[in-house]
């Protein structure tokens, strides 16, 4: 099972330097697990940059994974990794989803540089 954290799936819908690190986890639907969190994310960022209809076909895209909701119980453990590993409220829980489904994270995020079952790709220029 792969999770792919918010940076991963910016710089796969951008076609930057480190978009074919992700594009085999992302393509690969029937292992991809997405938390809300990272469509929150993705959509804000999009929409930013580039506007509704990319922000919704990036949206689409990612929900032909299985999107996992924020409930209380993995709420409360994103809170737990929060604490244990000093990450932020959104990596905590991509975290705690990944966690939850045994899976890995794809990211080019820092924050995640140090966990296990991580795959990290640090940012091209």
């Amino acid at each position: 099972m792969n999770v792919i954290d918010s940076s991963a799936w910016l710089s796969y819908f951008s076609g930057d330097a480190n978009a074919e690190s992700f594009s085999r986890p992302i393509e690969n639907i029937e292992k991809l697990i997405v938390p809300s969190i990272t469509i929150t994310e993705v959509f804000k960022c999009v929409l930013r940059q580039r506007g509704e209809d990319l922000a919704l076909e990036c949206v689409a895209h990612m929900e032909q994974g299985k999107v996992v909701p924020l409930d209380g119980s993995l709420a409360i453990n994103a809170a737990h990794y929060g604490i244990e590993y000093k990450l932020p409220l959104a990596d905590s829980i991509i975290y705690a989803t990944a966690q939850k489904y045994d899976a890995l994270i794809w990211t080019q995020d820092y924050d995640f540089e140090r966990l296990e079952s991580v795959k990290y790709f640090p940012k091209k220029k």
